[in-house]
């Protein structure tokens, strides 16, 4: 399996869409009769009705989350080629991205992060251009912009705002009007926002949507660590993936260099955005998806050992479809 995507064989996009269909069809035994798509954050406080998120039948649902996945899986796989993070062409990073959006039945359903993925990549590829451009203080206001965009369907999203600031720093001299055209790109958004709270007469409202950013953590998470037992594979193939990007690290070029490390930072800023949240969600981890694929697929791609590297995957795959006749 993995030796058939480590070449960049458009056939794949084909055995993509089996591996898609394999993590996903055994769920509809254990689909939900009504499933919650809290798809807005701030926006729909303000237009839309409260029963907006019952609107889509679970199994429309699902059908509709696993394209969004394709999509994004094609996405990615693009980024990764276009910017050569990799050393060379595969499909790998579409295939491990599947794979990572169906580590937990939560993952499997719609929800605002697998939507904000679309502007996580958006934002890579901007990120990404930092390096080789001259004046990107364009590019640093589209950026905060769409951060704000994200913000206003799902209010973690805000911290991606410090990936900003820290691409700035790891591909880019100092240059403070970069750092504050990306604070104007984001306030512009919101500022209509609260233009339309105004006019409204709901402005108390607008206040009250940033109260969380200050609240401390008392996120209260209820653990079942039987559930939880498909993280082993996760964490072994995460572990070696970055043994063996430290092995091959200074082999690489520059550029490639410094977006592993933004990529590296991201993940851990989306990681622990969860706080804010007044209650938790597991599918808010569906934001570090996109930074743990391309690391699954670095290691996958160099690893020497195929009998160990393809029963790895295996064990992988055969651990997410059984934990999903085990729902949360």
């Amino acid at each position: 399996m993995i030796k058939l995507f480590r070449s960049y064989n458009p056939l794949n996009m084909l055995w993509l869409a089996v591996i898609l269909i394999l993590l996903r069809v055994t769920f509809l035994s254990a689909i939900p009769v009504k499933e919650n798509f809290p798809f807005a954050e701030l926006f729909s406080r303000l237009h839309l009705p409260n029963s907006y998120q019952y609107v889509i039948p679970p199994v429309a649902d699902l059908f509709l989350a696993s394209c969004l996945v394709y999509a994004q899986a094609l996405l990615i796989n693009y980024l990764v080629n276009y910017h050569n993070l990799l050393g060379r062409s595969t499909f790998l990073p579409a295939l491990m991205y599947v794979t990572a959006s169906s580590l937990f039945t939560p993952f499997l359903m719609l929800s605002a992060p697998l939507v904000c993925n679309f502007l996580v990549i958006w934002m890579l590829f901007k990120l990404f251009s930092f390096y080789k451009g001259e004046d990107i203080k364009s590019t640093s206001y589209d950026l905060g912009m769409i951060v704000a965009v994200g913000t206003l369907f799902y209010l973690p999203f805000i911290y991606l705002f410090l990936t900003i600031w820290l691409a700035l720093m790891v591909f880019r001299p100092f240059n403070w009007r970069e750092w504050v055209a990306c604070i104007i790109g984001f306030a512009t958004i919101f500022f209509f926002l609260a233009v339309s709270y105004y006019l409204s007469d709901r402005m108390q409202q607008f206040y009250d949507i940033w109260l969380p950013l200050a609240a401390k953590f008392n996120v209260v998470i209820s653990f079942n660590y039987y559930n939880y037992l498909v993280l082993i594979p996760v964490i072994i193939i995460l572990v070696l993936g970055f043994f063996k990007l430290q092995q091959n690290f200074f082999k690489s070029y520059v550029q490639t260099r410094k977006s592993l490390q933004l990529l590296m930072m991201m993940f851990l800023i989306a990681g622990f955005s969860f706080y804010i949240r007044p209650d938790f969600h597991l599918d808010h981890f569906l934001l570090c998806a996109i930074p743990a694929a391309i690391f699954f697929a670095y290691y996958f791609l160099y690893a020497n050992y195929r009998w160990f590297y393809e029963s790895l995957y295996i064990i992988l795959l055969a651990s997410i479809i059984y934990f999903q006749f085990n729902t949360f």
